[in-house]
């Protein structure tokens, strides 16, 4: 990780946010034109990522995601320009406020013990065991 990142979740009513999770969830509906693959590549039973898309649908005015129901020539699901302005504008934000977390906490992240560890998440262990003395 280049600098510290937020996780950002957007409450529009006590009943309608938008975070990772769901925002995940509209880019495997755009990804694969399916409410089912979009769930099952992000690990969640079809059943949570159709209550995830009610939810959202049900919190604005206007839905989110399109639903076609399956049956011999299959369903499918798609963003409505609803949908996909609400895509667009939270990863743009998300951006932003990357950007000002990586400027306002750039000393936190230097001090961090994130800092110390190799990019592949794993201990300098080589450095510690070259410091030890061998064994006979």
């Amino acid at each position: 990780m280049a600098g510290p990142r937020a996780r950002i979740r957007l409450d529009f009513a006590p009943d309608c946010a938008v975070g990772p999770g769901k925002i995940a969830l509209l880019e495997g509906i755009v990804r694969t034109g399916s409410l089912s693959a979009a769930a099952r590549s992000l690990g969640m039973s079809y059943r949570r990522g159709w209550l995830l898309v009610h939810s959202l649908n049900e919190g604005f005015r206007q839905p989110l995601v399109a639903l076609n129901a399956g049956g011999r020539d299959g369903g499918g699901a798609s963003l409505t320009p609803l949908g996909a302005a609400m895509l667009a504008r939270y990863r743009r934000f998300e951006r932003k406020v990357d950007r000002l977390a990586d400027k306002d906490f750039a000393a936190f992240a230097k001090a961090s013990r994130a800092a110390t560890v190799p990019a592949k998440g794993r201990p300098a262990v080589r450095s510690i065991r070259s410091r030890m003395p061998r064994s006979r």
